[in-house]
């Protein structure tokens, strides 16, 4: 996603180093984005000039009710539009594929295809980091899930594609779309990916 899509505004610190105890060598930087379909994200990030540490997080500075989002994909559906913020777990449930947010998830804007493509490239990847250890059954299964990737995509095979978020900032924009409102009980089962701050409380 382009910065001209993009509000934000940022702040430059220094202060001491906690790994190698250099003075004034850490450069600490927030950043507030407001992201269209995600609201308003802080981005913090560390590093010295000095042993070159670094770190960063992202912290979640609003929330919308926590919504599901449910649509049956095919060739048809391809184009449209899905976006995923960095709190949002993206499932096809009848191909046993589940991507859940993690300390370094981000958002994005793709579309149905690009989804299909992600889950795709993260099974040939799963293959390779096996190598010949990889098991018999294991591999035909991940071959099989390929297979039915493929076949989505030139129409041979529907499937459900289900995308939720926690907080609300996530959207399958088509008007096939169901969309629901998460329980609480069930918002509180879904991983976010990182630290939030609720305002009311701060306030």
């Amino acid at each position: 996603m382009s910065e001209d899509n993009i509000n934000f505004t940022k702040e430059v610190m220094y202060s001491d180093c906690p790994v190698c105890g250099g003075e004034k060598t850490l450069e600490v930087t927030n950043r507030t984005d407001n992201i269209p379909y995600f609201g308003d994200i802080l981005e913090s990030a560390v590093s010295c000039k000095e042993c070159g540490y670094q770190s960063s997080d992202s912290i979640s500075l609003e929330h919308n009710d926590p919504v599901r989002y449910t649509l049956k994909i095919d060739d048809t559906k391809l184009n449209t539009r899905v976006a995923k913020s960095q709190t949002a777990t993206v499932t096809l449930p009848d191909l046993g594929l589940k991507v859940e947010p993690g300390p370094k998830s981000q958002g994005y804007v793709s579309n149905v295809e690009g989804i299909l493509n992600r889950f795709e490239s993260a099974v040939v990847r799963a293959i390779k980091l096996e190598g010949n250890e990889i098991e018999p059954s294991v591999q035909e299964n991940a071959l099989n899930i390929i297979d039915s990737l493929a076949k989505i995509k030139i129409g041979e095979y529907s499937t459900i594609l289900i995308l939720e978020d926690p907080f609300g900032n996530s959207i399958i924009d088509d008007d096939d779309a169901d969309k629901e409102l998460l329980t609480q009980e069930e918002a509180e089962k879904l991983q976010t990916g990182f630290t939030t701050i609720d305002q009311e409380e701060v306030e």
